[in-house]
């Protein structure tokens, strides 16, 4: 595959490498005594150089022969180096910033390479919105790597979206300079079902030689997750068992294995590698969704080996996880994720093993970042008008848009009921005896029951979908938010109408975002404009909304880690087992529909 992501394509530059190996030209960029971590033979190798020229590098090994007089030298003095570190999964919307000011978080945290699926804004503002996202991010030295939204909606029928992908959108966004393959195939039911639109995407993909990511999220390791492969789907994030880890490996499926700000799964499928003796090169790290305090407090790709470390893993196998494995998974390890001869002069810096703080990040041999912050100036982002202007409820919203009558003459109801797993993608169907008052089915705070909403809001179909969650703590108010996957309608959830009213209408008159509320006041609002879901502020001004809202939500009674990452996956109906759309109730484990009350 051709790479569009360096400074220059390796066959413009072969000449000038070959005659800086060979000290016949001088290096632009030599680093000196480093202790290599070689991820080609996961071994370290103690004073190691590094001569780079044209953002490419041209020697590994002892570098003395290339230093001229206009070469800059970096002595490590014992500094471990490594290939920069790359995310194979990533939704940048889910930090709710912009691609430029992502970059400004990760890169000097040694984040190189992402590759990106912009599906959430593709739900919004369609393919328009992807090509907002590939040139936000052409502002910032980050190689921004994007794949093209292939479920949009998510599945088809169960939700309204702002957009729609199909196979002739999937043909033309393939030859746009920036995308690598396709974005998450979410809809494996219809993968399986051999469903001609989803397959007409697949054909498109591979006609177009690029890789297919996938979503396999059911716990099920055989017939369907061979049909699924055999599909053409090289990769798969949604692994939450060991088995699930194992089997993808074994039939040769990449192992994307998540540790978001929200979806810690890795502690657990990471067993599939320690308690075995399976070679681990199909395996990765990654974080899927990050929110911008975890960015500022904690890290990112770095973070997550730290993590994967501290679960037992060896240091120089987590770096593989984050390097040549992505880079081998989407067919690019000829041109980047090693420190050799010809790769991108992608390195990062940093001191203890087993505990990895980048102080330096070099992008295509420049050095970007140092000591936790950039070095270079990143251009201030515009998004185009289009991607400001997305709340089309098209009615006010009032406390009695949120009653839900209960069957005649009833005193409580049999109901189903959402109930959310911390810390986990997967959610669970209730059953559970809810009260009836004055004919309306009540929110039960004693018992963790709220109400809940979602109204559709890009094309003003007054459609509405009404059910209850359990888990969250909920004592009082109410929170709305308009990053709820992926089709990102405006999700309400409250003890009582009118804290839910008032949340729902924040977020129209503000243009989208998340808030809190409670006793008739506002708590909390993080301003999300960028359709919605992103924000054109600093990513530390982010941080700091996202922490106010998490104070207001722990004033509330809720207690959960990332609880609005957890909330907005209720309506993503491709995950098991019970989900709210704008449509209705949608038991995904059998993709259908199903009403509210049982008998």
């Amino acid at each position: 595959m051709l790479n569009k992501f360096c400074r220059k394509p390796l066959y413009e530059v072969t000449r000038t490498l070959a005659n800086v190996a060979m000290g016949a030209e001088k290096a632009e960029l030599v680093i000196k005594n480093a202790r290599l971590v070689n991820v080609c033979t996961a071994e370290i190798q103690e004073g190691i150089d590094v001569a780079i020229a044209e953002g490419r590098i041209a020697l590994v090994g002892d570098a003395s022969h290339c230093i001229g007089e206009n070469t800059k030298v970096i002595d490590a003095s014992g500094q471990y180096i490594a290939p920069g570190f790359m995310d194979a999964h990533i939704h940048v919307e889910s930090a709710m910033i912009s691609v430029g000011e992502y970059a400004r978080a990760v890169v000097p945290r040694g984040t190189t390479g992402i590759f990106m699926d912009p599906h959430e804004i593709c739900n919004v503002c369609g393919p328009d919105g992807v090509k907002a996202m590939i040139e936000d991010a052409k502002r910032a030295p980050l190689k921004a790597m994007s794949n093209v939204p292939s479920c949009v909606p998510a599945v088809a029928g169960f939700e309204d979206t702002g957009s729609h992908i199909g196979p002739d959108e999937v043909r033309e966004m393939m030859t746009w300079d920036g995308v690598m393959g396709l974005g998450e195939m979410m809809s494996f039911p219809n993968v399986l079902g051999a469903n001609p639109d989803i397959h007409g995407e697949l054909a498109e993909t591979l006609k177009a030689d690029q890789v297919i990511t996938g979503h396999y999220s059911v716990p099920e390791i055989g017939p369907g997750l061979n049909a699924y492969i055999a599909s053409g789907v090289r990769c798969c994030h949604e692994s939450t068992r060991a088995e699930d880890v194992i089997e993808k490996m074994r039939r040769g499926m990449y192992a994307l294995m998540r540790y978001g700000s929200a979806w810690h799964d890795m502690p657990v499928i990471i067993r599939a590698i320690l308690d075995s003796n399976v070679d681990d090169r199909f395996a990765c790290l990654i974080s899927d969704d990050t929110h911008p305090d975890t960015l500022i407090q904690d890290g990112h790709m770095d973070y997550i080996v730290r993590c994967a470390i501290k679960e037992g893993l060896e240091p120089v196998k987590a770096i593989q996880y984050v390097t040549i494995n992505p880079a081998t998974c989407f067919r690019m390890d000829h041109e980047m994720g090693s420190i050799a001869p010809g790769k991108c002069a992608d390195i990062v810096f940093f001191d203890d093993l087993n505990d990895i703080h980048i102080t330096r990040t070099i992008i295509d041999g420049d050095v970007v970042a140092e000591n936790g912050k950039m070095t270079v100036d990143i251009g201030e982002g515009r998004f185009p008008d289009f991607a400001y202007d997305t709340m089309h409820v098209g009615y006010d919203i009032t406390a009695d848009h949120f009653k839900i009558a209960a069957p005649e003459g009833k005193d409580s109801v049999k109901t189903r009921v959402i109930e959310i797993i911390p810390n986990k993608v997967g959610d669970y169907e209730r059953i559970m005896e809810l009260n009836v008052k004055d004919g309306l089915v009540e929110a039960d705070p004693e018992n963790d029951v709220m109400k809940m909403a979602v109204f559709e809001r890009h094309h003003e179909t007054g459609t509405k979908g009404c059910g209850f969650v359990k888990g969250f703590g909920f004592r009082k108010g109410a929170m709305a938010q308009t990053v709820s996957h992926d089709a990102h309608n405006l999700l309400v959830a409250g003890t009582n109408d009118e804290d839910m009213a008032l949340a729902a209408n924040t977020l129209v008159e503000c243009g989208g975002g998340l808030c809190a509320v409670a006793d008739g006041k506002v708590l909390a609002t993080v301003p999300l404009p960028i359709a919605g879901l992103m924000s054109d502020l600093p990513v530390e001004d982010v941080a700091a909304q996202v922490a106010e809202l998490d104070k207001a939500w722990k004033e509330m009674g809720c207690s959960i880690n990332s609880p609005y990452m957890t909330m907005a996956l209720i309506p993503l109906a491709c995950l098991p087992e019970l989900r709210l759309t704008n449509r209705g109730l949608v038991d995904c484990r059998t993709f259908s529909f199903v009403d509210l009350f049982t008998e």
